[in-house]
């Protein structure tokens, strides 16, 4: 959210002066033809009317008709490990900024990298979740949206997501469990596998599907620009009118 400043309006001002006092000077020119008060004639227009046009543009801004205020949302993008949640929202973050939307970019590493030793058992994530929301809700009030990647595996906490944040949007990274261990890089699935990580939502935890998701996105069957298109097409449909 962008707000005009005083410095803004003024150099707005001087600019349009310029165009304007110099019609002014050949208007005055062309039917007088006398060149000193061609001049003279602009330059007390073009102080009178610099001054006018900032308080004309200053008043307007007071005045709140007209304008109409992009609300809020969350992009909650859900889904296993390595299924494309991050890839997805970042490549969507980047769209939605060309889009001037004031935003925020939150994913799940990054938030563990801040909060230690949260958990990765059922209570510690639901938890975690609250946290999540909390900080959603506080970026919300200042009209700043939110592109969030969580596994959040769990019906209840994606749940109190909705029931916490305005325009909670659910978008589905739909892979299947062969699929994500193909691009798995990182080797985590073969360490849940092996008992090395406990609590790994696919393997040795559960990944409860969401059931009212606004966006599924079939990421065997889509690419990450067609799957980028879908969302913005529905935030372009649903809040960026």
């Amino acid at each position: 959210m962008y707000k005009e400043t005083n410095r803004r309006s003024i150099a707005k001002g001087i600019s349009w002066r310029i165009i304007a006092t110099s019609t002014t000077i050949l208007i005055v020119y062309f039917f007088f033809d006398r060149l000193d008060l061609a001049i003279a004639a602009g330059m007390i227009e073009t102080v009178l009317k610099v001054g006018l046009y900032w308080i004309h543009e200053r008043a307007w801004f007071k005045v709140h008709w007209g304008k109409k205020r992009i609300e809020p949302f969350n992009l909650w993008f859900t889904g296993l490990p390595l299924s494309g949640k991050t890839t997805i929202a970042d490549n969507v973050y980047r769209e939605l900024e060309k889009l001037q939307v004031p935003l925020e970019r939150l994913d799940s590493k990054d938030i563990r990298q801040l909060i230690p030793n949260i958990g990765f058992d059922r209570q510690s994530r639901n938890r975690h979740m609250y946290r999540i929301g909390f900080l959603i809700q506080k970026l919300q009030k200042n009209s700043i949206s939110t592109v969030a990647s969580f596994v959040s595996p769990y019906t209840e906490s994606r749940k109190a997501i909705r029931n916490m944040v305005q325009n909670n949007i659910v978008v589905y990274v739909k892979a299947s469990i062969e699929t994500c261990k193909e691009r798995d890089y990182k080797g985590v699935y073969q360490k849940a596998i092996s008992g090395e990580l406990q609590n790994f939502s696919g393997v040795n935890d559960v990944y409860e599907e969401p059931k009212h998701a606004e966006i599924i996105l079939d990421t065997e069957r889509l690419s990450v620009e067609e799957s980028t298109e879908m969302i913005i097409k529905y935030i372009k449909k649903h809040y960026v009118k």
